[in-house]
Formats: structure tokens, sequence, C-alpha cells
């Protein structure tokens, strides 16, 4: 039988053969194709380089912002230029524009204005937008970043995390009150996530905004980790959380044509 690890260390020399030129991008492709937070030791195994070259690798793309150190303060994400880059590549003209047909039938189907938000940093930023035909509207334009705690957006994104990081978010983000209706309270929160997961819309009932209802809807990637949410924005004053909510095979459906989108 072949010696493990001569087989072992042939697989690594192959690694290590990655050109020079080319190691900073697969590192930030490996950090990007995980979805989680990644240990430099894990992309020293990954990627079959030396520890000092990884570091090195690490170094260079933070200061560059294309990734950024996760809370534990060891393992990396993607950065704030990095996640742009990746926005700025779905918003190509001809995905775009597809994308922005099938939201503008939405929003005249619904009524109402639809919004697509990616998690950022410190909370969801809005990516496209269409706007309902109505005079009195929220105004949340793109580029927009709003909380994860209080957010129709936001709560679905919380939703999807795995629970260890969850609880570490939750307990870096301070749960701001933005109106009498905000959860401040992390096992309130905690409850309105797994009610999330049951249903599979997210809520916000004049949580962040006085006023504002709005419902949310996850968009998926290949391996089923969110990519993107899909969600209804309305005045209080034509349309409560539950009258949202009676669209939501409506919103689902709309965003099952987004997720073959990004997918083709």
């Amino acid at each position: 039988m072949p010696d493990d690890r001569l087989t072992t260390k042939r697989v690594l020399e192959t690694k290590d053969q990655i050109p020079t030129n080319l190691r900073l991008l697969r590192l930030i492709e490996e950090v990007a194709q995980a979805g989680v937070p990644v240990a430099p030791v894990v992309l020293s195994e990954a990627l079959g380089l030396p520890k000092p070259t990884i570091h090195r690798l690490l170094a260079t793309a933070e200061a560059e912002g294309l990734l950024q150190r996760d809370i534990d303060g060891r393992s990396y994400g993607p950065g704030k230029r990095l996640r742009r880059l990746a926005s700025n590549t779905l918003s190509s003209q001809r995905i775009r524009t597809e994308r922005l047909m099938i939201m503008k039938a939405l929003a005249e189907e619904v009524g109402e204005t639809c919004n697509l938000a990616a998690p950022g940093r410190y909370g969801m930023v809005y990516l496209d937008r269409v706007e309902t035909h109505w005079p009195l509207r929220i105004q949340l334009p793109v580029g927009t970043q709003v909380p994860f705690h209080c957010t129709a957006s936001g709560k679905m994104y919380l939703s999807s995390l795995r629970s260890d990081k969850l609880e570490r978010l939750i307990a870096s983000l301070g749960l701001e009150q933005h109106t009498p209706h905000t959860l401040t309270d992390p096992e309130a929160l905690r409850e309105e996530l797994t009610l999330t997961r049951e249903r599979g819309y997210s809520t916000d009932d004049e949580e962040f905004m006085d006023g504002m209802t709005a419902i949310a809807v996850p968009i998926r990637d290949t391996q089923n980790r969110l990519l993107t949410t899909l969600s209804l924005h309305a005045p209080m004053q034509r349309s409560s959380v539950t009258a949202l909510a009676r669209h939501f095979r409506t919103v689902r459906d709309a965003a099952a044509k987004l997720e073959q989108l990004a997918q083709d």
C-alpha cells in the first residue's frame, strides 16, 4: 500500500505550486467559499501554503480591505472592499436588468415597495429597490444600511446563522432601541428568530421606524446559504404586517426566480 505520508506530501507539493501572483486570489476565494470566518491554520491546510505565507497574505488582504478579522480576532471573513466587489458583480447590467424585472412584477402585483438587501459588517445593505406607485412610501434608497436586529431583512439574516455565530453577534450588536416596538431583549430576539425559521419569513412590525411594516424572505445559493433577502415595505396606514404576510407565497416565488437568476 502507498505510504499515506508520501501521498499527503505530494498533495501539498501540488498545492504549493500555486503561482505567486495567484496566491492572494486563491486565499480570498477560499474565505468567500467557506461562508464562515476562517482561521489561518485552516487556510494553510486547504491551500498547502506555509503558515508564514498565509499570515503575510492575510495581512495584505486585511490592509486592502478585502478581508477583515472576525470578532474572535483570529479568523477572517470578507471585508468591506470584497463585499462591494461582490455587490458590483451582482449588479452587472444584464443580471440587474432581469432582477429588476422580477422585482418590478412583484411590486406591481402586491402594490408595495420591494427591495433586495445583503448582509454587511454592521447591518443589511440595500442593493436594489423598486418603488410602489403610491405617493405615501418609505424612503430608504439603495446603499442604505439598516440594523440587523430590528428589520425584516436583518432578522432573516440572523435566523440563518449557526447558533455559535448568532450568539457572538447578538452579544456584540447592542440591540439599540429605535422605536417602542424594537426587540431589545436577547431572549425575545432569539424566540423571534426561531419563529422566523419555522414560518419561512421575517417581519418588522414598526421595530425600526415608526409607521413602517415589512416582511422578508431569503435568497439562497446552491449550498442553501443565505445570499440576500427580498423584502416588502409598507406604511402602517396602508398595510399591517399581517396584511403583508398574506403575500408570503408571492414574495417567495419571486425570491425563487432571483435564486435561479443568480445560479444561471
